[in-house]
């Protein structure tokens, strides 16, 4: 995977993540919260914001000390 397609990548996951929210706080303004789909939205959210971290990395070079 080259630099384009990470950070094209990063942007994808960045636009999901942004969506998931946005349905999080949805389903938390129904009258009645759906506990599981709330649980399973942030458990994605959590599984996006860790591969984002995990790419950003991949983009910073390794620092010989």
């Amino acid at each position: 995977m080259d630099e384009a397609e990470i950070k094209a990548r990063i942007e994808m996951l960045k636009r999901d993540h942004r969506d998931l929210d946005a349905a999080i706080e949805a389903l938390r303004l129904l009258p009645t919260v759906d506990m599981i789909q709330l649980q399973r939205f942030k458990k994605r959210k959590l599984r996006l914001r860790d591969e984002i971290a995990i790419l950003e990395d991949m983009l910073i070079p390794d620092i010989i000390a």
